[in-house]
């Protein structure tokens, strides 16, 4: 007797199914589509975890750049002063701190313009 494969296609479809909920149009109800709908939003979201990562160093680079400006270094001399001191904070945490923590941003500031031996700036009134 030919056995049918019924059931475990129907759940199959129903799983799918299940995963495109939310979808609209055809990429909810149609299977090829549906299937094909949630290869391709895998095949991004693998993209994007990977993306993410770059995205936020950026973020951060960009952040740390704007506060060192403002007290008078570039983002390549601070890293260099930071290297130079042998202070181990991570990129991350230096953002956070210039956004979050301005007076504890001065302090490490501080003394990567001791360890560079640069003069503090003068203050205009």
């Amino acid at each position: 007797m030919r056995t049918k494969s019924v059931v475990p296609r129907l759940r199959a479809k129903k799983r799918l199914f299940k995963r495109v909920k939310g979808s609209v149009g055809g990429r909810r109800r149609l299977l090829r589509t549906a299937k094909e709908s949630l290869i391709r939003s895998g095949v991004f979201a693998r993209r994007d975890r990977r993306r993410k990562k770059r995205d936020f160093r950026r973020l951060w680079i960009i952040r740390i750049n704007a506060a060192a400006r403002e007290r008078g270094l570039r983002y390549s001399q601070f890293i260099a002063g930071l290297e130079k001191i042998g202070c181990d904070l991570d990129r991350r945490t230096l953002s956070e701190m210039a956004v979050l923590d301005p007076t504890g941003f001065d302090a490490i500031f501080e003394k990567v313009r001791a360890a560079l031996d640069l003069p503090a700036p003068v203050a205009v009134a």
